[in-house]
């Protein structure tokens, strides 16, 4: 696995280099904007760790970029930036996880893991199922290109059930989901927002829609055609 650290300060490139390097990764690194968009084009890299205040540009404004231009490398930022409103903005930029410094290396590299255990075809920005299209970068849900309005709470629940579709997803799992987000739902809570989402794609017409599996959870699933006779 080759990694790329994107970190202007020289003393946490060092200390952050070496953990990596000693758990066995392969590791190249960045200090600015220029310098990542320069080597995201000549290696193919299987993950980018990414510092948001870099000094010749915003982190949050190069992901965006990466994300328009389709690379679908799995992104972890990395930042002392720690509140709610800025850790949504970095999720909804299009990174895949996001840690705040102070850390500890273990969870460093315990994310790491993570990331790079997923299907590659669940890290692009743009989540497919049918005719319906979320795009994580963008934080645009369509259905047959038509523009579907949703709060960002509901476009998160949404993206949870794209990324596991057909599978049973618990409201246990969608309240600790939704609650990294700065929010603490209840099981009500949860039921009126699915309530939402599901009315908002029957409204645009489309032919995904969320089952209610009764004591457990939700699964994103696709109606089958209607017949005559």
């Amino acid at each position: 696995m080759r990694l790329l650290l994107v970190e202007d300060s020289q003393r946490l490139q060092e200390l952050l280099g070496d953990s990596l390097t000693s758990a066995g990764y392969r590791l190249d690194k960045a200090s600015t904007v220029a310098e990542l968009d320069s080597m995201i084009e000549a290696v193919n890299y299987d993950l980018l760790i990414v510092d948001l205040g870099l000094p010749d540009g915003d982190g949050l404004t190069a992901i965006r970029g990466l994300r328009a231009k389709g690379i679908t490398t799995p992104i972890l930022i990395i930042t002392a930036r720690g509140s709610i409103d800025d850790r949504v903005s970095g999720l909804d930029s299009g990174a895949d996880d996001y840690l705040i410094k102070p850390f500890n290396h273990s969870e460093l590299l315990a994310r790491v893991r993570a990331l790079l255990r997923r299907p590659s075809d669940l890290h692009g920005p743009i989540l497919k199922r049918g005719s319906l299209e979320f795009d994580d970068a963008k934080g645009e849900v369509r259905s047959g290109g038509k523009l579907v309005e949703l709060r960002l709470s509901e476009r998160r629940l949404l993206g949870t059930l794209m990324r596991r579709s057909g599978t049973v997803v618990t409201k246990a799992a969608i309240e600790e989901g939704l609650s990294q987000f700065g929010r603490e739902l209840s099981s009500n809570a949860v039921e009126a927002l699915v309530s939402r989402v599901r009315k908002a794609l029957a409204e645009a017409g489309s032919e995904v829609s969320i089952e209610t599996v009764r004591g457990v959870g939700y699964r994103l699933v696709e109606d089958s055609p209607k017949t005559n006779g």
